[in-house]
């Protein structure tokens, strides 16, 4: 081969595995919301599901993809390596029985699991296994959700999740009295009526993967305190293996990002 041609293919050759190191880089994070289910300015699942997206890309090699409800298309979990549910009982979404199989081989790959908010609750057929998966369980049978003035607080100062934020005040749907495994560590506090509760665990799950839930998040305001979306941020990325900068992952948002999109619910009445 003329010297000429073979330095062009040593330099392609060298182009492609630059892109093939870049691509392996890449972590994939996959956020499952779906439609409004309650009135305005509360469960914004989608909208919220798009903010989180945009903060999660402001860190270096983070690629977040928004699907409304599970993907129907087997590729959307292709080197998926977490994926984030802000949805309604997601624990009856994940072990359905349509994909349950897919989801279980999930999580045998080691993927990380985040359940935020009323995702965290299963029926009681499903609960079992979903505090299995989460490590905790929320269900109105024997849980309560009382909306108080509080704030949430690191309970766990070394964790990356406690990074770049401190006590902040929050007025919120809290669950509490959910059920726990003895393997899950609380992460998030909060104070109802004088007593401590975790709002926010971690769990190391047997099969190598990571799950994180975090109960709050009932209100769209809450979304607008920066210390909460970067709670819910460092959170994500540590479940997905991403090394959570000592600040804090970036959460920068304008205005125009929080404006929610009209209700058409609103729209018909």
């Amino acid at each position: 081969m003329p010297r000429r041609f073979w330095m062009i293919a040593l330099t392609l050759g060298a182009a492609i595995a630059s892109t093939a190191v870049a691509q392996d880089e890449t972590t994939n994070i996959l956020l499952i919301g779906k439609d409004r289910d309650h009135p305005p300015k509360t469960h914004e699942y989608m909208a919220e599901c798009a903010l989180l997206a945009k903060c999660l890309e402001q860190t270096p090699g983070v690629k977040a993809t928004v699907s409304d409800g599970w993907p129907t298309d087997a590729d959307a979990f292709k080197d998926v390596d977490a994926i984030a549910f802000y949805t309604a009982n997601a624990g009856d979404i994940f072990l359905n029985p349509a994909h349950r199989e897919q989801a279980e081989q999930l999580l045998s790959d080691g993927v990380g699991l985040v359940a935020l908010h009323w995702s965290t609750a299963a029926n009681m057929e499903n609960g079992p296994r979903w505090m299995e998966i989460m490590g905790g369980w929320f269900n109105p049978s024997f849980s309560e959700i009382p909306v108080v003035e509080s704030s949430i607080r690191p309970v766990a100062p070394d964790h990356p999740i406690a990074r770049g934020w401190d006590e902040t005040p929050m007025t919120d749907e809290y669950y509490i009295k959910l059920k726990y495994l003895d393997a899950a560590k609380p992460v998030v506090m909060t104070e109802v009526n004088g007593t401590d509760y975790p709002v926010g665990w971690v769990y190391e799950r047997p099969d190598g993967g990571r799950s994180f839930g975090y109960v709050c998040g009932h209100f769209h305001d809450c979304f607008r305190i920066p210390a909460f979306r970067r709670s819910v941020v460092n959170g994500i990325l540590w479940t997905a293996g991403v090394e959570v900068p000592e600040g804090g992952a970036p959460v920068d948002v304008t205005d125009q990002d929080l404006v929610l999109p009209p209700d058409p619910r609103v729209s018909e009445q």
